[in-house]
């Protein structure tokens, strides 16, 4: 449904697993419905106590490969795939129980989570959505990349990569919530990586899980993967769905337009930090029709 206006949660529980691509380790996932106000959390079922986790911009604790939140020394790790389902289809509120640290990384995109909670079904809830309205453009910049949000009636968000490399290069989308084609346009996109980063990965014990069925592999003039892209620019489409699950750390939607400039996980957070810091450019309120 992906309302605009009101709160919104799945009609009922969903459960997939997968191996973790930094753990090489399995994981179940259960998400629930959650009430209204709720945020998202992850809930640590295989720990004592079974620790929750809000998904949050104050609790993230790494973004160097991956997105990872923690609290009181338990993390939750891998999120910014299902983060960025929860936002291209409208969830405000969910709980996603995991046995496991690594939220699976299934295609390498969000294709199956996406298609999971499609299928179970997304309903309204009775509270509106809250959002950060923005007023005033904010900006961060390190070297040349940069994100910068500037006043938008509704939500966007473009994105630029910009790799020297023959089969990347130069590539820009833009994302418009109101055009509701996550489904369509975005959530197929697969992470990518490049064969010598892939071998220095498996030398430190991370990237265990990764292979040709969870990542686009890229060698020095091929992709190694059969059947090649979903999308002629499949890159940068990924790095707006990286997008989307770092800034729904927020908690709240934006009602703005991001522009995100050879951004990665790292800049993301370091934005999210300035933008929340930068209180006079914003208002919150709920959603307006």
């Amino acid at each position: 449904m992906n309302s605009f206006y009101n709160q919104q949660t799945i009609a009922g529980k969903v459960s997939l697993s997968g191996v973790g691509v930094h753990s090489g380790k399995k994981t179940n996932l259960t998400i629930r419905p959650a009430k209204e106000n709720h945020g998202i959390k992850f809930r640590r079922i295989d720990l004592p106590g079974t620790p929750d986790i809000p998904a949050l911009f104050k609790l993230v604790v790494d973004t160097s490969l991956a997105t990872v939140i923690g609290d009181n020394g338990v993390i939750v790790s891998t999120i910014e795939h299902l983060m960025a389902s929860f936002a291209g289809l409208g969830i405000d509120n969910a709980l996603v129980e995991v046995d496991d640290y690594e939220i699976p990384i299934m295609d390498g995109s969000a294709r199956e989570f996406t298609r999971a909670m499609t299928d179970v079904g997304v309903v309204d809830q009775d509270k509106p959505k809250h959002l950060f309205i923005v007023n005033e453009p904010i900006e961060i910049t390190q070297g040349d990349k940069w994100v910068r949000v500037e006043p938008e009636p509704c939500f966007k968000i473009s994105c630029i990569i910009d790799f020297n490399h023959p089969l990347i290069g130069l590539q820009k989308i833009v994302y418009d919530r109101a055009e509701n084609n996550f489904k369509q346009e975005i959530c197929g996109a697969r992470t990518f990586g490049f064969v010598k980063d892939l071998e220095l990965l498996k030398k430190f014990s991370l990237g265990r899980g990764g292979s040709l069925d969870n990542a686009i592999v890229i060698d020095n003039d091929k992709i190694l993967n059969k059947g090649g892209l979903r999308y002629p620019d499949e890159f940068v489409r990924h790095k707006l769905l990286d997008c989307l699950g770092d800034f729904s750390l927020l908690g709240m939607p934006i009602q703005g337009h991001i522009i995100a400039h050879k951004s990665g996980h790292h800049l993301n957070h370091l934005f999210i930090k300035k933008f929340l810091d930068e209180k006079q450019a914003w208002e919150t309120g709920p959603a307006k029709r």
